[in-house]
């Protein structure tokens, strides 16, 4: 029999082909009928009166809570913050460091700026690591995150000192309000975060890269990279902001798509030809290479005109003037149509060919240049022949370094001219008049062929939103090349989610030949150096690296305008430095870049860890940073995860990554986690001139003066994890409104859950899964599916699927189809029946479960329900009682076979009544011999039930399958009877049983016959399952008795 084939199968894989669709038809609402009557005197059935309209309205055991379904306006917010003082949200951090545990999760947080208040990106990251920590917290993990600020930097210099500038303050002053301006707001931002529900030790567990003892981490670092000769000294080509006065890494740049250049055509004049071309070619008379250039500024420091070796080139005469102009041959057709000409060709030859030809400077007389071979020449614009000036061009200053050509820059840290450019152009803004200048020059020496705009992407300050120029300038660099492939290599170990960013970030790091980290201003980490004064030599060693780093961990940064040189450098110092009287020197001027800065925060929140481990061996050259012991990393100093928005990716995760490669040869983290920005709900870029800013303070706590309602920290906390974070995260008053009404309807599911299980203590009146009735048995089995793919979800850092599955498994397994079913056995079954407890067993399973699924999103929510749940002492909080707890028990593949097969039939049933109460029918259902009649056998007759079976008697109207079908009678039968009346309607379909993983597969066949129920309705359960009017059912009678 194969009834005995399934029963030796000891765990069956099961799911249905078709999930039901409409387990609760649009005519269901489970206050549905039937009915029976029994005196008041508790005696058993007889005739009585119509009983009055309430009657039994006392003996029926509604939902009883007060826990409230909705909360708006200042009770939001009152809740909230309650919340946060009644459930430790200050304490929860520190209790959990505190504790044992196995596992340990460090999630290192990337500084935010504190040049300001707090925005909705803030809330968008913050809640993003939040929603992981709380996670990992509620698992059993030892959690280490120490929030942390970037204090230094421009902007906050320029904040701080508004319209008075820096002219007339000293650098100590300077300082003085930049720190003032960067506490300020630390303060704010610091507040929001804890309003948000972030949880951190806030008080003495946060790291500030303007801390003395961090500034020293910082120096150590650097002191490393340099004696590896990773750090030094060059004059070369940078980009330099004029508007703020001081070189700019890559990642302090931002793009401006539109910006309008007045680019040009030009030729410079050959004095001498090709060697190689002019004996076996005619026409290099007169002949001049054409160039083309978006920044006529940099001509007059032209050195060199620069070919493609391998490319094609020709010599080509102007048909409207007779020019001879030497381009790419690529290039001639384009040209020909830009200048408005058609363009003969004379010869055409290899771009090697142009070797040790010479030109004629267009505007500096006298002047000759070389025609030199580049990699960087590209046929995309231009002429295929490039100007070259090796001061103002990355490649241009490669060029220069190989071939040895003078790199003369002829602009001063304002952008103008100086005196190297001649007098016609000494003092202009580059950029500006002196632009102009150029050309008019170029006018005059005839060398200007075709002017014209042109928009085109353009470096600008990110801070003053202005256009930068690149410029030579003696600056400290960090040789970048030196460590790509490292860096490379250890990124092949690190998960990057999504995985598309590795490809963004890979480029970014290619792009960057080097790092220039010195920075003209005050506001900073000074960089560590002394200058002799007559030889401009610097001093810079471990010795003297060393004890600036002792003094910096002791005063601060401060010290090194402060303190009298002597005290910086003391004779010992310049003793084991091999260093003339300490008179010879002055102490430099220029601070280190913010993303060396931040970059370096491993070392400081990571690296400690290794260093305990290590101390007993030998001691480390890092070992500077003192953390207290109950905040560090017990095993490996790397982070378990990095989440920053995806500018990070060209920013602090490259800046991390570099230092630590040249420190450690290790990435400091094993996982990146990218998010996208905060936009507008139509997708646009935040901004005050647009009017689209969301402020999260108002998201909160509302404004009137907007009439905006006060949504809560949760609402927001909704907003973070339900949007995709790794693309643009919409905000705007849809999406708060969607999240509001999405809280609310969980605190309706839970209000009902919670007043269903009031006077219930899980701890000894909850029955045994065995005990249970087979709808219950099954609802743990979704349960525990449930909370093992919400698991998977939030260890994917996917906030979205979490809400999915919370969503679905809430309005799909719960409203729509558990909650309409059990309602008539929750609320007129016996108080103590066997059949109600195992219903309350698994709503009690089911609030801790769903509870503590929100929790990690929902902080607040997740603690007020706790304090109304059954089931644990006064005090407890949820962060303190672990996961969701399920139990391999629950899994039951057979039993869910036959549930949702019995599911089908009963869409079937309800899809055949539309429009109307499927409680006035009664149902014969015919099933075929076969698995599924088996399967319905077996949970009928299995030997370990210790229940009522799904159906014990052929016909029933209390049966398990009768609640299934939420009709008043069922008849379970292998074929129709024949004589069915004539308003019977009848229903047929299939399913497919699939068990032990498609081993067994059956189509199993069903016919459904309903008709209008001859049973009356009962007063009290309202069900149509009396004998005769007015009169209990017998059910209903058992219980009053």
């Amino acid at each position: 029999m194969l009834l005995r084939r399934i029963s030796a199968v000891s765990q069956c894989l099961a799911r249905l082909g078709s999930k039901r669709a409409s387990f609760l038809h649009p005519a269901l609402s489970f206050t549905t009928t039937r009915c029976q009557h029994v005196s008041n005197t508790g005696d058993s059935a007889q005739p009585a009166a119509a009983p009055a309209p309430g009657q039994y309205r006392d003996t029926v055991l509604l939902p009883r809570s007060d826990f409230p379904m909705k909360l708006t306006g200042q009770k939001i917010l009152d809740r909230e913050l309650q919340i946060q003082q009644d459930c430790g949200f200050a304490q929860l951090y520190t209790w959990q460091r505190e504790r044992k545990a196995k596992k340990e999760f460090c999630l290192h947080d990337g500084p935010p700026y504190a040049n300001g208040d707090p925005h909705v990106g803030h809330a968008l990251n913050k809640i993003l690591k939040d929603i992981r920590n709380r996670f990992e917290v509620m698992r059993g993990r030892q959690v280490h995150y120490m929030p942390g600020w970037d204090c230094h930097g421009l902007p906050i210099e320029l904040k701080a000192l508004g319209e008075l500038g820096t002219s007339g303050l000293s650098p100590v002053q300077i300082r003085k309000k930049a720190r003032e301006f960067a506490e300020g707001a630390i303060s704010r931002q610091r507040a929001a975060f804890q309003r948000w529900g972030v949880m951190a030790d806030w008080d003495s567990s946060c790291y500030y890269t303007f801390d003395g003892q961090y500034e020293a981490a910082q120096l150590r670092v650097f002191q490393e990279m340099h004696t590896k000769g990773l750090i030094y000294q060059d004059y070369k080509p940078v980009f330099w902001s004029p508007s703020t006065g001081t070189a700019l890494a890559e990642a302090e740049l931002e793009y401006n798509p539109e910006h309008v250049s007045k680019a040009l055509y030009a030729t410079f004049s050959l004095t001498a030809p090709p060697p190689k071309l002019a004996e076996s070619a005619e026409g290099w008379e007169n002949a001049k290479a054409l160039i083309w250039t978006t920044q006529p500024w940099t001509i007059p420091a032209n050195q060199a005109v620069c070919y493609m070796p391998n490319a094609q080139y020709s010599l080509v005469t102007r048909a409207d003037d007779g020019q001879r102009l030497v381009m790419a041959t690529d290039r001639v057709a384009n040209l020909a149509a830009a200048l408005g000409t058609q363009l003969d060709t004379l010869t055409t030859f290899t771009g090697s060919e142009l070797e040790g030809a010479m030109c004629q400077h267009p505007t500096l007389t006298g002047k000759e240049v070389p025609l030199l071979p580049a990699s960087h020449v590209t046929m995309g614009k231009g002429t295929g022949l490039v100007h070259t000036a090796p001061a103002h061009g990355m490649e241009d200053y490669s060029v220069a370094s190989h071939f040895k050509l003078p790199v003369d820059c002829m602009v001063d840290e304002e952008g103008r001219y100086t005196e190297l450019a001649g007098a016609e152009l000494q003092g202009k803004l580059v950029m500006a008049e002196g632009n102009d200048t150029v050309i008019s020059m170029l006018r005059e020496a005839g060398a200007l062929v075709k002017e014209e705009d042109c928009v085109h992407s353009y470096p600008y300050d990110w801070r003053s939103k202005l256009p930068v120029i690149i410029r030579a300038s003696r600056q400290w660099f960090i040789n970048t090349q030196s460590l790509k492939d490292k860096a490379k290599d250890v990124l092949v170990k690190v998960r990057v989610i999504p995985e598309s960013a590795r490809s963004t970030l890979l480029t970014m790091l290619d792009r960057r030949t080097y790092w220039c980290i010195s920075r003209q201003r005050s506001w900073g980490v000074p960089i560590p150096v002394f200058y002799h004064k007559e030889t401009g030599e610097p001093l810079i060693n471990k010795h003297t690296v060393t004890h600036i780093a002792d003094i910096f961990a002791e005063k601060g940064s401060d010290s090194w305008w402060e303190e009298p040189i002597e005290t910086l450098l003391p004779d010992s110092v310049l003793k084991k430095s091999k260093a003339g009287p300490v008179t010879d020197y002055v102490r430099g001027e220029d601070v280190l870049d913010i993303w060396f800065d931040s970059g370096v925060s491993w070392a400081a929140v990571l690296q400690e860890g290794e260093e305990e481990e290590s101390s007993t061996q030998s001691e480390s050259p890092l070992s500077w940073f003192s953390l207290p012991s109950a905040l560090v990393p017990e095993s490996d100093p790397r982070a378990d995860v990095y989440i920053e928005g995806k500018d990070q990716l060209g920013g602090w995760f490259q800046s991390s990554l570099l230092t630590s490669v040249a420190v450690r040869k290790k990435a400091p983290y094993k996982t990146l986690v990218v998010h996208g920005f905060a936009v507008s709900e139509k997708g646009e870029k935040m901004s005050k001139s647009v009017g689209n800013v969301v402020d999260p303070e108002v998201v909160i706590n509302g404004c009137k003066d907007s009439n905006s309602p006060p949504y809560g920290a949760d609402a927001l906390r909704w907003w973070v994890a339900e949007s995709n974070v790794f693309s643009e995260v919409q905000i705007g008053p849809n999406a708060l409104n969607s999240a509001r009404d999405n809280i609310n309807k969980l605190r309706n599911t839970f209000k009902f859950l919670l007043g269903n299980l009031q006077g219930f203590d899980p701890r000894t009146q909850a029955v045994d899964p065995k005990e249970m009735h087979y709808i219950d048995q099954y609802l743990l089995h979704l349960l525990r599916e449930f909370s093992m793919k919400v698991t998977d979800a939030y260890t994917e850092f996917d906030g979205g699927r979490v809400v999915r599955l919370l969503q679905n498994f809430v309005s799909s397994e719960l409203s729509s189809f558990y909650f309409s079913v059990i309602k008539d056995r929750l609320y007129c079954d016996a108080e103590d029946s066997l059949g109600r407890r195992s219903c309350q067993t698994v709503l009690e399973e089911v609030l801790d479960g769903v509870s503590r699924a929100i929790a990690p999103i929902l902080p607040h929510l997740a603690e007020e329900v706790y304090l109304h749940a059954p089931g644990h002492d006064e005090g407890d909080t949820m962060f303190q009682s672990g996961w969701i707890k399920t139990s391999s028990v629950w899994r039951r593949p057979g039993l869910e076979e036959a549930v949702e097969g019995a599911s089908a039939i009963r869409d079937a049933f309800l899809s055949s009544i539309p429009g109307r109460n499927a409680a006035e029918y009664e149902l014969i259902i015919a099933i075929e011999p076969g698995l599924f009649f088996e399967l319905m056998e077996r949970l009928s007759k299995h030997p370990r039930s210790l229940h009522k079976s799904l159906q014990e008697e052929p016909t029933a109207t209390f049966s398990q399958l009768t609640e299934l079908m939420m009709a008043s009678r069922v008849t379970l039968t292998s074929s129709l009877p024949r004589d069915l009346p004539e308003d019977a309607l009848i229903s047929r379909g299939s399913f497919l049983i699939n068990l032990e993983g498609g081993v067994i597969r059956e189509e199993s066949s069903f016919t459904v016959a309903a008709q209008p129920t001859s049973l009356s309705r009962c007063p009290r359960c309202r069900r149509y399952t009396s004998d005769s009017p007015d009169c209990l059912c017998s059910r209903c009678q058992t219980v009053l008795q």
